[in-house]
């Protein structure tokens, strides 16, 4: 599968487990992961002790303004 950045994306690929500092990659790796079956929804919020919520809102994010949309400090521009 091909990962935000046009590069092929593996399991190796993803972010770490204890990922704690979630930059606008990292983020579109995992919603890569799980749009291209990678992993499940399920696992990803597993493996990075994320809720749905937080997911979802990284998918809404980037449907609505790409990858720019997953920065932290930009997210009451973009809401």
């Amino acid at each position: 599968m091909i990962g935000p950045d046009g590069t092929p994306l593996t399991i190796a690929d993803l972010p770490p487990r204890t990922t704690k500092r979630w930059v606008i990659r990292r983020k579109a790796e995992v919603v890569a992961a799980v749009r291209g079956g990678l992993l499940s929804l399920e696992s990803a919020c597993d493996r990075y002790t994320l809720t749905e919520e937080e997911y979802l809102s990284w998918e809404k994010a980037i449907d609505r303004h790409g990858m720019q949309g997953l920065r932290a400090t930009r997210v009451q521009q973009y809401r």
